[in-house]
């Protein structure tokens, strides 16, 4: 490539450029923050990831509330701060139903009205 006596490199390169002018950046307002919907999204991905590392049943069930899977006495417990929040606020252990309920979808587990999982 030849420059034209005074021509700087940098014309030849704007001049074969796609995009002449930087792109415009637009922004959106926020998304509305909806509780109910994100715990739901949550519990789709905590399933879809026990199905992709392939957990069985017990094992989330474990991984989720280790006292409903090895019984009350167990010594240690790996998500007890949620659980303990959630069944305050709502009076049931949430986020283990709605993964299970999840779950469902790909036929791993089978959830029954009294939220037991089998």
């Amino acid at each position: 490539m030849k420059l034209a006596e005074g021509e700087k490199i940098t014309s030849q390169i704007e001049r074969r450029s796609f995009c002449k002018k930087p792109p415009v950046i637009q922004f959106s307002p926020p998304f509305a923050w909806e509780e109910d919907r994100r715990a739901h999204l949550r519990a789709d991905l905590d399933a879809f990831y026990a199905f992709a590392y392939g957990l069985t049943r017990n094992e989330l069930r474990y991984i989720l509330d280790s006292a409903d899977e090895k019984g009350p006495d167990y010594p240690s417990e790996t998500i007890r701060v949620l659980k303990e929040k959630e069944i305050r606020q709502r009076g049931e252990y949430r986020t283990r139903l709605l993964v299970f309920t999840a779950g469902t979808g790909w036929g791993g587990w089978r959830v029954h009205g009294d939220g037991d999982v089998t």
